[in-house]
This record gives C-alpha cells, structure tokens and sequence, in this order.
C-alpha cells in the first residue's frame, strides 16, 4: 500500500539556549503540515540551562537524543539524522535553533524538491531583526577573492522568484531527500567540529550529483551572526594564539585551509583561494598596524 503523507524527518542541534530553543519549536508548531508527517529530533548536547526538561514539558511529542558537550554541531547535526533514519523518512531537514518560520516554509521546500529529482533545497534565509534583509544564501565560489563568497546587503526582492541553483549553501535550514544522505553519509565530523561541516556536507553532495536549490518562497528568519574582533584589532601574541592554536576559532589558517581543502571545487582552486585569502588578512593586518 501506498504511503499517502510526505514523511519529514526535522534535525535540530542545541546547546544551552532554551529561551531560544523552545521559540523555534513554538515557531514550527505553526507551520502548515496537511500532508505532511512531521517529527522534530532535537540533539541536546549536554545543556545545563534546563534546555531538555523545557522541551518535555511544552513539547511531549518532540524527540530528545541527548550529548554529554561534546558533540558540537557536526557531531551533533550526525547524531540527529542518525536518529531520523531510523524513521524511515521521505526527507530530512537540518536546521539551527535561532530560528523562526514562514507558515509555509516546509511544505515550499518539499514542493521544490518533489519538482526537481535529485535536489537539495535550501530555505530564503533573512534576518528577524530586518525581515526583508539577506541572512545567507547561496555561496559562489571565487578562487581571486579568496574562496567561497556570497551576496552582501542582498533584500528578499533580488532574487529570482522561482527555486535557482546555487554551488553551495550553510545548513541552517536546508531539507535534504533521504536518499541523498544515505548515498553522501554523514558530515564530517572529525575535520568540521565547530564550523564549515555543513557547508562541506552540501558541497559533497552536489559532487556527487545532487542539485543544489534555494527555495526563495521558503522564509526562514534567523538571529544574526555575532562576529569575532578582526585580526588587526588584536594584540600581537592573541593574533598568533588564534592562526595557529585555537582551532575553534573561525579565523584559526588550519581550520580555514582544510575548509576550502575540502569544499573547493578542485584541489588547486582550494590552495590558490587560501594563498589569496593569506595575502588578503596580512594585507589588512599590515596596514592597520601602519596606521597605529
């Protein structure tokens, strides 16, 4: 027999932001499901704000797979979607916690999806603090500007109106066939622990075939980023401390040589964008300090 209902699958890491946490899954509560079979897995990695007693008091129905704080975001996004395999699903959504969503968010992912074979299908993300604003979308990747770039001050409206293909898109909403991630795997957690995992992930999969769509009808409102001081802005001994010692820092070289080592389109384009990007925050660094 037939399964009539589109079986979906939602994957959601935390950590130690509840407040936050039970605001996406009010959000999700919202959202048009006819016909659609909706279960949300949160992967809780050893909260200690009472994240997952919160989430079984409001939400009963919502899946708790629990970490012990060591899991981080690849870690803990695989042990999500483990979990939802287990389900059997028709997809899979990842997607972060500082998040809110358009009522029809999913079932416009699913549609694109079910019209395009073989795709993955990203959410529109905007900002909550400016809903018409570009949060993130798709990444190009641009080897003389130092790897993977994406549209800067970019509004809801400039954008084409149907789903376009990108080369490459962040995980903060993105639903994937189940079929995609049985033929990719699971991120990588080992080389991605705290950053770049997702946006790796999705470029793996485009590799191998699978089309990478965003949905630009599919509105998903996200908290916005919080940015580490610039290099120049640091002391001497901190900036050597973060290029060469605190790997989970996003401006660590190791961590960004091995991001665009195994995201980049080909080995060569991957070395040369890190050589530019080197030249390019030595450039800065250097004439910061001219200045001083």
């Amino acid at each position: 027999m037939s399964r009539t209902l589109q079986k979906i699958e939602i994957v959601i890491p935390v950590y130690n932001r509840r407040d936050t946490t039970l605001q996406a899954l009010r959000s999700l509560q919202r959202i048009n499901a006819d016909n659609l079979e909706v279960h949300v897995i949160v992967v809780d990695d050893g909260s200690t704000d009472g994240t997952s007693a919160a989430i079984a008091k409001d939400f009963p129905e919502v899946q708790i797979v629990k970490g012990d704080g060591t899991l981080h975001y690849a870690a803990g996004t695989n042990r999500g979607i483990t979990a939802a395999l287990a389900q059997n699903p028709d997809y899979i959504v990842t997607m972060n916690d500082d998040a809110v969503f358009h009522e029809q968010f999913l079932q416009r992912l699913v549609q694109t999806a079910e019209a395009h074979p073989r795709s993955i299908v990203g959410a529109l993300l905007l900002l909550w603090n400016e809903p018409h604003r570009v949060f993130q979308i798709g990444f190009e990747w641009k080897t003389l500007k130092g790897g993977w770039q994406q549209s800067e001050n970019s509004t809801a409206f400039d954008f084409p109106k149907q789903a376009f293909e990108v080369e490459g898109m962040a995980g903060n909403c993105v639903l994937f066939p189940a079929q995609a991630i049985r033929e990719g795997g699971l991120m990588d957690e080992k080389k991605f622990p705290h950053g770049w995992g997702d946006i790796q992930y999705i470029v793996r999969m485009r590799k191998m075939g699978w089309k990478l769509l965003v949905e630009p009808n599919s509105y998903v409102w996200c908290e916005p980023n919080t940015h580490p001081k610039p290099l120049h802005h640091l002391p001497p001994k901190e900036i050597l401390r973060v290029l060469f010692r605190n790997r989970r820092h996003p401006l660590n070289l190791q961590r960004q040589f091995i991001a665009r080592w195994e995201s980049a389109p080909t080995k060569v384009q991957a070395f040369l964008g890190f050589l530019v990007y080197l030249v390019n925050i030595s450039g800065k660094t250097l004439k910061y300090a001219a200045k001083k």
